[in-house]
């Protein structure tokens, strides 16, 4: 297979990114996750992939809940702190609006919409372990037909991040 012709057709999709944050053992972090999605509709659940290597996957092992955040499409800025440097080694959060959400969360007050989940179960798809959400919290700020003009940021727009991961 060749991986060029997957990446066209990843690229075809354009999804959106998304910011995870998690608090566990007195700790906080989050990192920018390019795979997740809606993985089931009765119930209701999502499922965010996040990496081994990544600092927020191992607070995310010990954790009962994470969140997850939609970026706009003009906070760029964002979805870098979370992407480009590592948790275990900055404080990501440092001058960010946050608030404390359902059961501890970490709620990003910039965020386009967020919903807080608890963790249902976690599979291991190789480098990365999905981890598979009930949502229990959630808040939009725009529906879907006033979105036009604060679009989602994707994995296009944030492609040229690179990761973050530690040492």
């Amino acid at each position: 297979m060749n991986d060029k012709d997957l990446a066209a057709f990843t690229a075809l999709a354009d999804p959106a990114v998304y910011v995870v944050t998690v608090a566990a053992y007195g700790q906080r972090a989050g990192c920018l996750v390019g795979f997740a999605s809606q993985c089931s509709l009765s119930p209701v659940r999502f499922s965010v992939w996040l990496s081994k290597a990544n600092h927020t996957y191992r607070l995310a092992l010990a954790a009962d809940t994470l969140t997850v955040h939609q970026l706009p499409r003009n906070r760029l800025d964002l979805a870098e702190r979370f992407g480009s440097a590592c948790s275990a080694e900055t404080d990501k959060f440092d001058g960010l609006a946050w608030s404390e959400g359902a059961e501890g969360a970490i709620v990003l007050t910039d965020a386009l919409a967020w919903f807080t989940g608890r963790v249902h179960d976690r599979y291991d798809g190789g480098d990365h372990v999905a981890f598979v959400l009930d949502p229990i919290a959630a808040h939009t700020k725009a529906s879907v037909d006033e979105r036009d003009g604060r679009a989602v940021l994707t994995l296009y727009d944030a492609g040229d991040i690179s990761a973050g991961h530690p040492a």
